[in-house]
């Protein structure tokens, strides 16, 4: 008698895991198939987070052990002990695996929030990933009360009693989540920001904002991986107000040998009335120095120092021209201007300060390199030399 419900026992085992195989292989070849056709003919757009693979591979997971679950009743009468464990086994595995299939339909629900517009300016996986932990935690706790046959009370009153512990282990966790939903709301950081932390190098594009990092491809193509609580503590650079403008700045300086700036001789102020772009700028200035100079006229048998043009002041004439003549520059609706700065031991810098009309950093960098070799260029004709430290061969030179 006991040789035959032993053997009933295994058969009867047999039959119910045989079931919950069918079962699985049904679901996953079959099944999800069948799910994938209706959701791509389907006309509406929210349903196609069921066509993630991950999430209907952990769901049809589910399923076998929910047969094995039902059919356990129906199996011939084994010893209590490891019936009960069974039971109990089983359920503490449909809440893994609930916890696995939830954690993929998380995974399915950013993905398809990030197909929408709004996801670039208000990311959501940070609090999926709240959700997640505070669901993981208490599946946990379910688990493992059901695996020891205790009340969810008694697990839960322990963590209570280490309310402390839990806060320090889930300190970055909390200190994230904070600094995610203020990232969030006041809209400081979104996916495709060019950002910048000198402090620790971080110099390009984010990719991704999770819950506990953010995600940043520098511009040499490594990835660095910034806590989201540092963004908050620390200051950063962002980018996205130069790119929403429509215009990238120009800030260089040409630093002038101040031994080279000097009065314009008459030869120059003649040439220089019939150089197109300074013609304006040359009348109204002669008219204007012409006036003063009358205005206070020297005494009989004494000199003065009248007021004359100078080099450097018409080539920063000239530049101010250039800059607001120039099709790539956004001079109309941007600051510019050119401004000399205080003298230097490097020279008199000229400083030029100016947009670009393109914030692309190709289009950029040809544009504030054509400006300025044509402007250095330009230095000889108003009688200007730029600065430079003296090399080996300046050196070689005086002394030979």
């Amino acid at each position: 008698m006991s040789s035959f419900l032993e053997d009933s026992l295994w058969g009867g085992i047999g039959l119910v895991t045989a079931g919950a195989i069918a079962t699985y292989l049904i679901i996953r070849h079959v099944a999800l198939p069948a799910i994938r056709v209706v959701v791509k003919r389907s006309p509406v757009k929210w349903d196609d987070l069921l066509l993630d693979r991950r999430l209907l591979h952990r769901i049809a997971l589910i399923f076998p052990v929910v047969v094995i679950r039902a059919g356990m009743p129906s199996l011939p009468p084994m010893p209590d002990v490891w019936a009960d464990f069974t039971i109990r086994l089983t359920e503490a595995l449909l809440i893994v695996l609930s916890l696995y299939a939830l954690n993929g339909l998380f995974k399915a629900i950013n993905n398809y929030y990030m197909t929408l517009p709004v996801s670039a300016s208000r990311p959501i996986k940070g609090y999926l990933q709240v959700l997640m932990i505070v669901a993981s935690v208490f599946g946990a706790v379910v688990a493992v009360a059901r695996l020891a046959d205790q009340s969810i009370g008694f697990f839960l009153g322990g963590l209570g009693a280490m309310t402390a512990v839990v806060l320090l282990i889930f300190q970055d966790t909390i200190l994230s989540l904070v600094a995610s939903v203020q990232l969030t709301q006041n809209d400081m950081l979104r996916v495709g920001d060019w950002i910048e932390i000198p402090d620790i190098g971080v110099d390009g594009d984010v990719i991704d904002i999770a819950l506990h990092t953010v995600k940043v491809q520098n511009w040499d193509k490594t990835i660095s991986t910034v806590p989201t609580h540092r963004l908050i503590s620390n200051t950063f650079r962002n980018w996205r107000g130069m790119s929403e403008a429509g215009g990238r700045r120009i800030k260089r300086s040409l630093h002038i040998d101040a031994t080279s700036v000097r009065f314009l001789d008459d030869g120059e102020l003649q040439r220089f009335r019939t150089f197109e772009p300074l013609v304006g700028y040359m009348k109204s200035k002669t008219e204007e120095l012409t006036a003063w100079n009358a205005e206070r006229p020297m005494p009989e048998g004494s000199w003065g120092d009248p007021r004359r043009l100078t080099n450097l002041g018409t080539f920063r004439a000239y530049v101010a021209t250039y800059l607001h003549r120039h099709p790539d520059l956004a001079t109309n609706s941007m600051t510019a201007l050119v401004r000399l700065l205080p003298p230097t031991p490097e020279g008199v810098p000229l400083e030029i300060y100016v947009f670009t009309a393109d914030t692309d950093w190709i289009v950029y960098e040809g544009i504030q390199s054509d400006v300025l070799d044509h402007l250095l260029a330009m230095l000889p004709e108003f009688g200007l030399r730029l600065f430079q430290s003296p090399s080996g061969s300046d050196v070689r030179f005086l002394s030979s």
